[in-house]
């Protein structure tokens, strides 16, 4: 970046400077004026862009159907993180958890034994942390069961996978284009066409 590029963008934001050794999973709670929806992987801060309509619409699609369907002994979260250990403390898209989970101070986390399911839903700027980074830390966390939404077109495809628990990673179990029907973690028919049928 140029100089000039640089000055462009100075006064107009303040950033937080991490400390020798980057952030900590405790730290996200106590650092002032992050934008909400910050995440923390491996020390650093990643910042998420305003979603787009298909994100928006996939998303709701599936918070929708999943709140539906799953029985009173889980609830479906949005808005909220899983902290896979002192330095990773990602929030997915969507996560479903123990309806008796316990959260961290401030209700803002829960912890990765509890989780059952999380859902991202791939943007532009999410693309690595969501295809490789997170499922990657999901899986080491033992979390069983990971969707990744991707779009084709105008409707979603959802790549669900499932934990290999003697290899700690992820096996995928099937990619779905226009209905997603399961019977795990709890029985699932979601008409993955609608948001295309959106007005």
């Amino acid at each position: 970046m140029s100089a000039a590029a640089e000055g462009e963008w100075e006064g107009r934001y303040t950033y937080p400077t991490p400390p020798p050794g980057g952030w900590t999973a405790d730290d996200l709670d106590r650092i002032p004026g992050l934008p909400p929806h910050t995440e923390l992987i491996d020390g650093g801060l990643f910042f998420s862009s305003p979603q787009a309509d298909f994100h928006r619409a996939a998303l709701h699609l599936l918070e929708n159907a999943l709140t539906e369907a799953a029985p009173d002994v889980f609830q479906v979260v949005r808005g909220a993180a899983v902290r896979l250990g002192g330095r990773d403390r990602p929030e997915p898209d969507l996560m479903v958890v123990a309806h008796d989970a316990r959260t961290g101070p401030g209700g803002t986390w829960y912890y990765p034994s509890d989780v059952v399911l999380t859902v991202e839903v791939v943007s532009e700027d999410s693309e690595w942390r969501d295809r490789e980074i997170k499922p990657r830390k999901y899986a080491g966390a033992r979390i069983r069961r990971y969707w990744r939404v991707e779009k084709n077109g105008a409707q979603p495809v959802v790549c669900v996978y499932e934990l290999d628990p003697a290899t700690r990673s992820y096996t995928i179990t099937g990619i779905h284009h226009h209905r997603l029907e399961l019977a795990e973690p709890f029985p699932v028919d979601i008409d993955l066409t609608a948001v295309r049928r959106r007005p």
